[in-house]
């Protein structure tokens, strides 16, 4: 918790340096497919299903083409691990995530803005579910981040995101987040790293 109150200042002293210039508000939600890249040779693993909800800050660096995007978000993640014949493990993961997305916007004739983007985020784990399917039935367990084998729960990463802007403020955006941080448990030999791609609409003002 430390940590993500130290982001969040650290999120409110960069948006002030824009404080002279003409800010937006932006709001999205959207369609999460998470996996994982795994290096566990006894497991494969393939995309689940989740949200997310972002609130973010768009404020203009000099120009009215480039623009700095600093938030906070609520995502969904995981991914679905098949053993062989032994069963499945779709797991459910939810995070705060605080991105800073630095991005370029190109004007479509008098329609809106086409956008591009990426930047840096940090992640931290608030709650996670395994559920088990096998020939024996069906089960379901809750987990805490960085306790008795579970997933540690502080990631990092890049986010990749783009879309339409039209003039009304509606959004169409996508996007692809780059884990960088292992979040294999202590003492795991194998190697977990998030990936996700998003797709969603939003609303800036």
């Amino acid at each position: 918790m430390k940590k993500l109150l130290l982001s969040i200042t650290a999120l409110l002293f960069a948006t002030g340096a824009f404080a002279q210039q003409e800010m937006g508000f932006g709001l999205k939600a959207g369609v999460n497919f998470p996996k994982y890249s795994f290096s566990d040779g006894d497991a494969s693993t393939g995309s689940t299903t989740n949200f997310h909800i972002t609130a973010f800050l768009d404020a203009p660096i000099a120009t009215d083409r480039f623009y700095v995007q600093p938030g906070i978000s609520l995502q969904g993640k995981g991914a679905k691990l098949t053993y062989g014949s032994i069963g499945t493990v779709k797991q459910n993961t939810m995070w705060i995530e605080v991105p800073v997305n630095f991005v370029a916007k190109f004007p479509a004739a008098d329609a809106g803005n086409f956008f591009l983007g990426a930047g840096p985020y940090i992640a931290f784990g608030i709650s996670g579910k395994n559920k088990y399917e096998s020939g024996w039935g069906e089960a379901e367990t809750d987990f805490d981040f960085g306790k008795d084998g579970d997933l540690k729960g502080t990631d990092f990463g890049l986010n990749f995101i783009g879309g339409f802007e039209f003039n009304s403020g509606l959004m169409i955006h996508g996007g692809y987040g780059l884990g960088l941080s292992n979040l294999a448990p202590d003492g795991s030999n194998g190697d977990i790293k998030q990936r996700l791609w998003t797709v969603g609409l939003g609303f800036r003002i």
